[in-house]
């Protein structure tokens, strides 16, 4: 359900009874040639069976009962006085892996829907237990007073999924050996080839160049913002439900080309099938959840509900967009993000400039072809590849570019900032700039964790895409209780991570995105090597650019491996004595972004939503992986400025506001 999929087992206990007696039916049906075994505690159940027994004509012996050892035995004692057979299971074996049948024990025992709980309660014994199960409409799978939905993901189980995604690669891998494809600038509508080209290749493989990128110049920038002028007044007058079905026309393209884009993901910046598919569905969410935000704030600044009027007053909100946007996005969500950026602009009314990074140039070209191909007007929307320097700082300090939208590293955050903040010749107004800059995440783990899910969930947090996400766990702090039997549990699971090329489902740690990241974070791990102790640190020689993982401990607080961003598959692992001192060293980073916790203590998550200052913050579950409409992204300190992407504010950031008050107690009108 909460991946959008359809729901694989009953939701009600009444269906399950139900289902339950149906497959009684149909065993009791074919006998001899089959005996029914029941195994129930279900007074109701355990009836049924014996009087549909009866009632067949068979002997009691035809039937038999399984129990468990320390269950119902008040009715393991009726059934033996009654001379049915009855089988008793009792677990035996070492106490660890037994606590799991004595927790369902438990769980079964106290739930709701439990016969002890229909026994004991104050209704009559009859009411819930003697009569059919009372059969209620299953709860709506999406709200039904939201428009939008999430794009479910694939599933890679199904057979068919997994060869329209190989298919999708063989194709694209043969028509790029057989020609190396081009991508040109797109200003003012028109496509241009430039002097200048940048060559980008499959991480997992250096020496497979995949496309040729034009590179523009400060030259063509200033061309580029020039269109963009030009093409704003006719833009900024469209009406936002047209720029909205834009948006959506967008959207059910990428859902046609899903499994191009997928492979796209997997050869450009090596994510794996798993990864691709997410960041496929997060830009389809953002053009979808963007178009339904523009319709409501549109109806709601026009609904005169926004602000109060008087007799002989009305006043009034209208939205207006800024101008120029300059787009910058990351290359580890090189689809999703630069999606959201650009569909954010274009539906609030702005014309977009949008520079991808330098790392994912031909997916930035596959984003403008679709908004192209569905009708976006020349000049709204420029593609302007090119070096970040020079014409990322160009965007950033240009006079007649009053907004910009940034993600990436803390540094280059903090320079677009420096350089927007300069009033330049002729500028009207201040720049404002929205900049998601990156974390250092922690999970605390505490005593009373759930292993076998905080286990999974690091794991997918630290390592999922080779850790290259901005909300990647980073520091992880274990209640000393638990520290040992999980750091051994989280290395051996780590030791089994499969790790190579990508195209291969199998694959749950690809390369890093090139050799400058694969050096840096190499440097980071020396440190680690000297400092601290490591737990594991795979080293694989292979043609791409494959580091790690890495896991440490004993590593300092105030260490570099405990305060910089690491844009890597690099764990570094801290024991706390108890839950206070686990926060407050969760807290000690410049960044919050993101953070979690794995407890079953109602106490330690209460103090936690409190106190533990993220962003985002996630219980019992990996702490990556937000999605749109449901867990609006963004940090607090220097993690970014700005409101969260995929939330109700974020669009208000791409327009400005103004308030409109008129005197109606006027004394008539002038001719």
């Amino acid at each position: 359900l909460q991946r959008g999929w359809p729901i694989p087992v009953l939701t009600q206990k009444a269906r399950t009874d139900s289902q339950f007696e149906e497959s009684l039916k149909l065993l009791l049906e074919n006998s001899p040639v089959v005996r029914p075994l029941v195994g129930s505690h279900h007074i109701r159940s355990v009836a049924f069976a014996m009087a549909l027994n009866e009632m067949s004509g068979f002997p009691q012996e035809q039937i038999e009962f399984q129990m468990l050892y320390g269950m119902a035995e008040p009715l393991q004692k009726a059934l033996v006085d009654m001379k049915y057979p009855l089988r008793v299971y009792a677990p035996i074996g070492e106490i660890l892996p037994g606590m799991a049948y004595l927790i369902r024990r438990l769980m079964e025992n106290t739930a709701n829907t439990s016969i002890l709980h229909q026994t004991f309660s104050d209704k009559p014994v009859s009411t819930d237990i003697l009569n059919p199960p009372l059969l209620k409409a299953d709860p709506p799978l999406h709200p039904p007073d939201s428009a939008f939905q999430n794009s479910p993901p694939l599933d890679f189980s199904i057979q068919v999924n997994r060869d329209r995604v190989l298919d999708a690669l063989n194709k694209m891998t043969s028509e790029i050996n057989h020609e190396v494809p081009e991508y040109p600038l797109v200003i003012n509508g028109h496509k241009i080839s430039t002097g200048k080209v940048s060559q980008a290749v499959n991480p997992s493989s250096n020496h497979q160049i995949l496309g040729r990128v034009y590179q523009a110049s400060l030259e063509q920038g200033k061309e580029a913002v020039e269109a963009a002028l030009r093409a704003f007044t006719a833009w900024k007058q469209t009406l936002p439900s047209f720029r909205a079905v834009l948006l959506l026309r967008v959207a059910r393209h990428f859902q046609q080309i899903r499994h191009e884009l997928i492979a796209m993901e997997i050869l450009e910046v090596g994510k794996t099938w798993k990864e691709a598919d997410g960041d496929v569905c997060e830009a389809i969410d953002f053009l979808t959840f963007y178009a339904n935000e523009m319709i409501r704030l549109d109806a709601f600044s026009k609904s005169g509900k926004a602000v109060f009027s008087f007799p002989g007053e009305d006043n009034s909100l209208s939205l207006h967009p800024y101008g120029v946007m300059a787009a910058i996005p990351p290359w580890n969500f090189p689809l999703a993000l630069a999606t959201g950026m650009v569909a954010a602009g274009l539906v609030a009314g702005n014309c977009v400039i949008f520079k991808p990074s330098s790392l994912s140039q031909i997916l930035g070209a596959k984003i403008v072809e679709a908004f192209l191909a569905e009708g976006v007007p020349p000049g709204v929307l420029q593609f302007l590849p090119g070096e970040g320097k020079e014409i990322g700082e160009f965007l950033a300090g240009h006079p007649d570019i009053p907004l910009i939208t940034f993600t990436g590293s803390n540094e280059v955050g903090r320079r677009i900032l420096e350089v927007s903040s300069r009033l330049q010749t002729g500028q009207k107004q201040f720049k404002k700039v929205i900049a998601e800059m990156g974390g250092k995440n922690a999970i605390i783990i505490d005593e009373s964790a759930d292993l076998d899910e905080a286990v999974s969930g690091v794991i997918e947090s630290a390592f999922g895409f080779q850790g290259q996400k901005c909300s990647a766990c980073s520091r992880l702090i274990v209640h000393q209780a638990v520290y040992a039997p999980f750091v051994k549990r989280l290395v051996e699971a780590t030791d089994g991570l499969v790790r190579g090329d990508p195209q291969s489902p199998s694959t749950f740690l690809g390369p890093v995105i090139d050799e400058k990241a694969k050096v840096k974070i190499q440097s980071y791990i020396n440190i680690g090597l000297k400092e601290a102790t490591v737990l594991t640190h795979r080293k694989e020689e292979s043609p791409g650019y494959f580091i790690g993982p890495v896991i440490f401990e004993d590593v300092r607080p105030d260490s570099i491996l405990a305060t910089e961003e690491i844009f890597g598959p690099v764990l570094s692992i801290f024991k706390a004595e108890n839950f206070d001192l686990a926060l407050e060293l969760a807290n000690r980073s410049s960044f919050a972004l993101t953070g979690g916790v794995y407890s079953r203590k109602p106490s330690h998550l209460a103090k936690a939503r409190e106190n533990f200052h993220v962003g985002n913050l996630y219980f019992n579950r990996k702490i990556t992986g937000a999605l749109v409409g449901r867990q609006p992204f963004g940090g607090f300190q220097l993690s970014g400025v700005g409101m969260k992407a995929g939330g109700p504010d974020y669009l208000l950031q791409f327009m400005q506001v103004k308030s409109i008050c008129e005197n109606t107690a006027r004394k008539g009108y002038i001719p």
